[in-house]
């Protein structure tokens, strides 16, 4: 806990607009109303994007659960909860098209909105997509009533990373709600770098490299001096 208040308030000296808080590398012990509210309070009042994805100590725990600690989040404080492609139907590519499942998701994202958030779908496809690929898992999203899509594909050559952004590029002119699409992989830097000039709604960065941050997320200073000096 006191790790990530610290982070929280280093965050904050590095120019952070929002922050990220992701349960799934939170142990359960700490998991309390009063820990996760003083967490939330150090990021004073900037908005707070949530996960509850099925690694790490969320292990074992079954998507309704997962889906009540999104809402128990929204509840202490957060503001956006990220509700997986493919709760109720894990699916390889985080994206499933079961009608049951998808009835869930919808229930689930109406809770969230109910308790007066907002919600990410998001989708961890893990390998390279045509943006007619990424495009119906967007627009998947967008029906089942994400206010946001997030989408992470990967790029492991340079033709791949361009068409990843010629991918950032279509889903701004034809997706009616604002989107994240990142990548993993060998070629992962102008995605993550300069995404947001192109079309996306946000960056994804980490306050410093540690065993509990992901290593294709730029460092947040550096990515605020980039916004604070990129004229596009």
């Amino acid at each position: 806990m006191q790790s990530a208040i610290k982070t929280a308030r280093n965050a904050a000296y590095d120019g952070c607009d929002a922050y990220g808080f992701q349960l799934e590398v939170f142990s359960k012990e700490q998991r309390t109303d009063d820990n996760m509210k003083s967490i939330f309070r150090e990021m004073g009042r900037k908005p707070i994007y949530v996960t509850s994805y099925r690694s790490g100590q969320n292990a074992g725990m079954s998507d309704d659960e997962l889906v009540d600690t999104l809402a128990w989040m929204i509840n202490c404080g957060a503001t956006l909860a990220d509700v997986m492609g493919d709760y109720y139907c894990p699916d390889p590519i985080q994206i499933t098209y079961d009608t049951t499942a998808v009835a869930k998701q919808k229930d689930a994202v109406k809770r969230i909105h109910d308790l007066g958030g907002e919600v990410l779908m998001s989708s961890h496809t893990m390998k390279f997509m045509t943006s007619d690929e990424v495009l119906k898992i967007a627009t998947a999203h967008r029906d089942r009533g994400a206010d946001i899509s997030k989408i992470v594909t990967t790029a492991n050559s340079e033709d791949e990373e361009l068409e990843n952004l010629r991918t950032i590029e279509r889903l701004r002119r034809e997706l009616d709600i604002p989107f994240l699409f990142l990548c993993g992989g060998s070629h992962t830097k102008l995605v993550r770098t300069i995404g947001p000039y192109l079309g996306t709604c946000m960056w994804l960065t980490v306050q410093r490299h540690d065993k509990l941050s992901t290593n294709a997320q730029p460092v947040c200073r550096a990515i605020r001096t980039i916004a604070d000096n990129f004229d596009y």
